[in-house]
C-alpha cells in the first residue's frame, strides 16, 4: 500500500511539472486519492469528507489571514510610498558606486521580505532597484539575484512564514521562531557574498539604459504629488518584527500594528478609511493565489495524516530517513535540487506532504522537520524557475530564470546546507 501511495505522490509531481493540473488542484486530488487507497471511508471518522476535505481545508486558516494581513501591509508599503522611498534613499547614497548600491538595495529587499514574499516583495524592491543596479553597471542577472537574495534573507523574520510552519507542522511559534533566527545570519551572509562576489566577477556593465516612466495608475500618479514618505515612517518593516521578536506579541496582532502604523505615518485623517478598503481589497487580490494553495496543502495534510496512511509510509520512510546526523546532513544536501521545478521536496507542494509524513510517523522530531523545510525553502525561494518572484525579478532585468538560477543555487545551495548542520547539531 505504500508503494502504491508513493506511486500517485509521483504521478502528482509529474502533473504538477508538466502544467497539466495547477499546483492547488494536483495537491486537492492528491490528498483525497491518498485518502481512499489508505481506506479511509467516505464519512465520520478519519474520513475523506468529514477529517480530508471538512477539516484540511482550513487546517492553515491562521497562515491564510497572516498571508492577508502581509499583502495588505505590502500594498501599504506599495502605495505611501514607503518602498520606494527606501529603495530611493539607498540608491542615492550610493551614487555611483555599483557594490554599494547592490547592498543597499540588498538591504531594502531584507525589510520587505520580513514582511511579505513572493512576487509582490520584489516588485516593491525591484521595480526601482532592479534599474537602479543596472544603471550604474550592476550585470542583468547580478540585479535580479540581488533582489531574491534579498528577499530570501528575510524570510526567516516572514511572519507569515514563522505562522506556516507553526501550523503545518503543529509547533508553537516560539520554537519556529527560534530556528529561523538561527537560519538568518546563514542566509544574510550567503546574500552579501553573493553581492561582493557576482558584482565584481564580469567588472562593471553599463548595458542597459533605464527611462523613468509617468505614473500610469491612479496610485503611482498619487505617490508622484506626495513625494518621499516621512522618515518615521521608513520604521514601518521593523514594527511588527519589534513586537513579534522584542515583546513576543502574537503575529496576526504583529501584522495589524505593521497596517496600523504604516496608515498614520504616511495618511491624512479624512483619507484614512478610503486608503484602508482600498489597500485591503487590493491585498485580497494579492493573497488569493497562496490562499488558495494553502487550503490544498491543508487538505493534503490531513490526508497524509490518517491512520492508514501513516502505517503503510512508515515503514518505507524509515528505511530511507538517514538517523545518523552526518548522514542526515549529507543526504538532504544531496537532495537539494528535488525543491526545484515544484519537484516533491517544495514545502508549498508535495514537500508539505512528506513532512506531515514524517512527523505523524514519528520518524523525525518535529523541530527536526521545521529545519529540514525552512532549509528547503530558502533554496525554493530565489532559485526556482518557477516561483513567481523569481520569473518576475528575472523578466524585469531581461534574463531568464533559469540564468538566474545557475547564479544563485550554489548561495542558497550554502544556506540549505547549513541550515541542515544546524538541524543535526540541535534536534537529532
Amino acid at each position: 500500500m505504500g508503494i502504491v501511495i508513493l506511486i500517485i505522490m509521483a504521478a502528482g509531481v509529474a502533473a504538477m511539472l508538466t502544467k497539466k493540473l495547477p499546483t492547488a488542484f494536483a495537491l486537492v486530488l492528491l490528498g483525497v486519492v491518498i485518502a481512499f487507497v489508505s481506506g479511509a471511508p467516505v464519512t465520520g471518522e478519519n474520513s475523506v469528507l468529514d477529517t480530508v476535505l471538512q477539516e484540511g481545508a482550513p487546517m492553515l486558516a491562521a497562515t491564510m489571514i497572516a498571508i492577508l494581513l502581509g499583502s495588505w501591509l505590502g500594498k501599504l508599503l506599495d502605495e505611501t510610498g514607503i518602498a520606494g522611498t527606501l529603495v530611493r534613499k539607498i540608491v542615492e547614497f550610493g551614487g555611483d558606486r555599483p557594490t554599494v548600491v547592490a547592498l543597499g538595495v540588498l538591504m531594502v529587499s531584507t525589510l520587505i521580505g520580513t514582511v511579505t514574499g513572493s512576487a509582490p516583495a520584489a516588485m516593491l524592491a525591484g521595480i526601482i532597484g532592479i534599474p537602479a543596479m543596472i544603471a550604474v553597471g550592476i550585470p542583468k542577472v547580478t540585479a535580479a539575484g540581488t533582489i531574491l537574495m534579498g528577499i530570501a534573507a528575510g524570510i526567516p523574520f516572514e511572519l507569515p512564514v514563522w505562522q506556516f510552519f507553526s501550523s503545518a507542522l503543529d509547533m508553537p511559534v516560539p520554537e519556529v521562531r527560534d530556528f529561523m533566527i538561527k537560519l538568518f545570519p546563514f542566509a544574510l551572509l550567503a546574500a552579501v557574498v553573493f553581492v561582493l562576489v557576482e558584482s565584481r566577477r564580469r567588472g562593471v556593465e553599463h548595458a542597459w539604459a533605464f527611462r523613468t516612466e509617468e505614473p500610469r495608475t491612479a496610485a503611482g500618479k498619487r505617490r508622484a504629488r506626495l513625494g518621499d514618505a516621512p522618515w518615521y515612517a521608513l520604521l514601518t518593516p521593523v514594527v511588527p518584527l519589534v513586537l513579534a521578536l522584542g515583546f513576543e506579541i502574537a503575529i496576526i496582532p504583529s501584522l495589524l500594528a505593521g497596517v496600523l502604523y504604516a496608515l498614520v505615518t504616511t495618511t491624512r485623517p479624512r483619507d484614512m478609511n478610503r486608503r484602508l478598503l482600498r489597500t485591503l481589497y487590493n491585498g485580497f487580490e494579492v493573497a488569493a493565489a497562496p490562499i488558495t494553495l494553502f487550503v490544498a496543502i491543508g487538505i493534503l495534510l490531513a490526508a497524509v495524516k490518517l491512520p492508514g496512511s501513516v502505517n503503510a509510509l512508515e515503514p518505507l520512510v524509515k528505511a530511507v530517513s538517514p538517523q545518523n546526523p552526518v548522514l542526515f546532513v549529507v543526504v538532504f544536501t544531496v537532495l537539494v535540487p528535488l525543491c526545484l521545478y515544484r519537484g516533491p521536496l517544495n514545502v508549498y507542494g508535495l514537500g508539505a506532504g512528506i513532512a506531515g509524513v514524517l512527523i505523524a510517523a514519528g520518524i523525525y522530531p518535529a523541530v527536526a522537520v521545521l529545519g529540514l523545510t525552512a532549509s528547503y525553502n530558502q533554496v525554493f525561494g530565489v532559485a526556482d524557475p518557477t516561483s513567481t518572484q523569481t520569473v518576475w525579478s528575472a523578466q524585469y532585468a531581461g534574463v531568464n530564470p533559469q540564468q538566474v538560477m545557475i547564479r544563485t543555487l550554489p548561495y542558497v545551495w550554502f544556506v540549505a546546507l547549513s541550515g541542515f548542520c544546524v538541524t543535526a547539531a540541535t534536534a537529532l
